[in-house]
């Protein structure tokens, strides 16, 4: 009975796990998100006034003005912009790349991206835990895997303008990149923690900071 006993108690807590480490199932057809309401959910809520343009966007249609500093935009496709996405866990972008455009280091926390190659030729790449680079170039046609929330990039080292197409697998993926999150954080990150994370001086990381301070 005590071996008896010790399996069971094995298999409760194996399903317990389970239970807790998987999305659960959407318990209706759809649940589009009213952006405009107050109440704060994993999600948003749903509207009750639902019509055919609250699943449709055309904003992937065409090239994204890429005259940054970065040569690259990214014009996104979820439940912000396509309020029907709310519940489904996915979601879509457009990436624009002027040439040498840059997609600078960034990590989506709630969703791997899988990129396809719409135009152009990009080198692209990502990061491990274990500092381990992963990168290729890829071309029109081609696709490329970003695993969920490990530091990637993509740039153009081409001389014309290149478009990927990404999904995610999430409404809502976030996005963190590296430079702005360090560098343009408000309230600031002290000097004195980003001069020992980066083994450099006061007037360097002053330097940088300025380079991502809003323009007015």
């Amino acid at each position: 009975m005590a071996a008896f006993g010790r399996v069971l108690l094995g298999m409760m807590a194996f399903t317990v796990l389970i239970s807790v480490s998987a999305d659960p199932d959407m318990l209706q057809d759809l649940c589009v998100a009213d952006l405009s309401s107050a109440v704060k959910v994993n999600g948003f809520a749903c509207k009750s006034n639902v019509t055919a343009e609250d699943f449709f966007s055309a904003g992937l249609a065409n090239p994204g003005a890429t005259n940054n500093s970065m040569g690259s935009l990214v014009t996104g496709a979820n439940v912000q912009r396509i309020p029907g996405l709310n519940t489904l866990g996915v979601s879509l972008s457009r990436i624009d790349y002027a040439p040498g455009g840059l997609n600078p280091p960034h990590t989506h926390p709630r969703a791997t991206e899988m990129v396809f190659v719409l135009e152009g030729e990009l080198n692209v790449g990502f990061i491990t835990t274990a500092n381990v680079l992963y990168s290729k170039s890829i071309k029109k046609g081609e696709i490329f895997v970003f695993p969920k929330g490990l530091v990637h990039f993509q740039k153009n080292d081409g001389k014309v303008p290149a478009a990927v197409i990404a999904a995610f697998n999430s409404q809502l993926p976030g996005t963190q990149s590296i430079a702005v999150t360090l560098f343009a954080a408000s309230p600031p990150v002290p000097d004195n923690v980003l001069t020992k994370a980066f083994q450099v001086g006061t007037k360097e990381i002053e330097k940088i900071k300025s380079r991502f301070a809003p323009k007015n």
